[in-house]
Formats: structure tokens, C-alpha cells, sequence
């Protein structure tokens, strides 16, 4: 569910680096997100849901990839050199990364490389 502001997560330092002032970390230095099982990324400020753990695919790249996203719950924004698409939280505005097309890499040919530091995975499986 996602947080109202009032109630947004409290960020690190680093966190915020990222998330607010649309920072990226270096590939292959972030949270391990090779995570198994039925669960979803949400944003690690506001909670919004933002990926299926099956969209999650290895690009190689070394950020986090997804080759889909929650509908509705990721925006694109056209970076000011026109060069790149920013995408960010539709909540909460907070950065996630960069979108790319054309690519070739999974069959809907999209791939969201976005900083671990923006997300969090929450298991939907039950313990037992």
C-alpha cells in the first residue's frame, strides 16, 4: 500500500542521494534483488508497487532490470538533453532510473535499469 508523504519511509544518506537528487549507483555495487519466489518491487520511499518479480530479468548491465512494470505506477519523463527516459515513482516523483527501447533483450523489447537503492522487494508467499 502505498505512504501518503507524511508517512514517506526515512531515507539514508545514500538512499537519498539516488532516489531525490537523481543520483546513480555504480553497476554491480548495489542490493542484491536476485530474489526468488512471488513478490513485488516497490519504491523504497513511498511503498508504491512498481514491479513484478517476473518482470525482473539479468540484463547484464549490473542495476536491476524489468522488462515490465506495475501499470500506471512508473512514470516517464524525457531527460532535459533529450538523450535519455528518466523514470520515476508515480507517487511519489522519487527516481528509479533510466528506460530503454529497441534493445532486443526480452520479448517486449523494454528494459527499466533502475538503482537497487530505489526499491525494495516485499514477498507476496506465505510462511509456513
Amino acid at each position: 500500500m502505498s505512504k501518503l508523504k507524511k508517512d514517506w519511509n526515512l531515507l539514508t544518506d545514500k538512499e537519498h542521494r539516488i532516489i531525490v537528487n537523481k543520483g546513480t549507483e555504480y553497476p554491480f555495487s548495489g542490493d542484491d534483488t536476485s530474489f526468488k519466489g512471488i513478490g513485488v518491487f516497490v519504491c523504497r520511499r513511498c511503498e508504491h508497487p512498481l514491479y513484478e518479480n517476473e518482470d525482473k530479468f539479468d540484463s547484464g548491465c549490473g542495476w536491476p532490470s524489468f522488462d515490465d512494470n506495475v501499470m500506471g505506477n512508473v512514470k516517464r519523463i524525457r531527460d532535459a538533453d533529450g538523450m535519455r527516459v528518466e523514470i520515476v515513482c508515480s507517487n511519489c516523483d522519487g527516481h528509479l532510473g533510466h528506460v530503454f527501447e529497441g534493445e532486443q533483450l526480452t520479448s517486449k523489447n523494454v528494459r527499466h535499469c533502475v538503482n537497487s537503492l530505489s526499491i525494495r522487494f516485499v514477498s507476496s508467499q506465505r510462511e509456513g
